[in-house]
């Protein structure tokens, strides 16, 4: 005979365990955040997956009542694992900094931490390389890969989310890649990107039939590359100063040689917003 559970007081267990297991994670291992940021995007490609089983079958009939609950749990255990990595990056100065910019929250800022280790990068540019984002650096076949597939893949959704949030008007870094974009747009229809066209069209396969084969015989960039180029440019802005707090709050010091981007024609250093932080007591 089955056995069965008295569950009346479920909830407050459940509220509990939650509790205790948001105050373990301030304790967690390098190793450990980083396994929780790869496995928080897993499991929410898997609810999204689900999601849109649910929905295709919604339009034909009742989704079957499994599928609605794997959707839910998945959700849940994202939400909790966001909840952890919060809890963890509280206790780190450089992480609760990303963690104030629009855009950026826990699970990002903890992948940053977890990725990259600030005692070993005196400048923004090992950061840059580390995260694929140096266009000199090449994988040639039969080498190692020379940068590092998770904290692409993070700084690829930073971008995205400075795209989103490019609206708000509390937002800081999604205004610059619409300026960005804006000069990079401008540039293209100069001719300046005349010379990059057609290497484009060198290496890589693309069907003549589609407009960004049309754009490159035409000696301009396509649209899709005009906005990877100004969210690339803003990703990396980003990380020039998640470098400058982090050395700053490591070391007490700037770090030795700030970053200096050119924008709208000038050469001006663009400060780090929010920062010095000031802390809530």
């Amino acid at each position: 005979m089955e056995q069965t559970t008295d569950t009346s007081g479920a909830p407050d267990v459940v509220r509990r365990l939650q509790r205790d297991l948001v105050k373990a994670a301030v304790s967690l291992s390098i190793d450990e955040a980083r396994y929780l940021v790869d496995a928080y995007y897993a499991m929410q490609e898997h609810r999204k997956a689900a999601a849109n089983q649910v929905r295709a079958l919604a339009e034909s009939k009742e989704p079957h009542e499994v599928l609605r609950w794997l959707f839910e749990q998945n959700e849940t255990v994202e939400k909790q694992i966001r909840r952890a990595l919060n809890s963890w990056t509280d206790g780190l100065p450089a992480a609760r900094w990303a963690k104030s910019i629009v855009g950026i929250g826990p699970v990002i800022s903890a992948g940053l931490a977890a990725h990259i280790d600030i005692s070993r990068c005196a400048t923004v540019g090992r950061i840059w390389r580390f995260a694929g984002l140096d266009p000199t650096v090449e994988w040639k076949k039969g080498e190692r890969r020379p940068w590092n597939a998770g904290l692409k893949c993070l700084c690829w959704k930073i971008g995205e989310s400075f795209v989103k949030v490019s609206g708000r008007p509390d937002d800081f870094y999604g205004q610059l890649y619409l300026q960005r974009k804006q000069i990079e747009q401008e540039r293209n229809e100069a001719g300046k990107f005349a010379d990059q066209a057609p290497y484009k069209l060198e290496r890589f396969n693309i069907g003549k039939s589609t407009d960004a084969y049309q754009a490159y015989a035409a000696g301009k960039l396509p649209p899709a590359h005009i906005h990877a180029r100004a969210k690339r440019w803003v990703v990396k802005l980003f990380l020039a100063h998640y470098h400058h707090v982090a050395w700053t709050l490591a070391t007490g010091t700037p770090p030795p040689k700030p970053y200096v981007i050119s924008i709208l024609g000038h050469a001006d250093m663009i400060q780090p917003p929010n920062f010095p932080m000031q802390e809530v007591a």
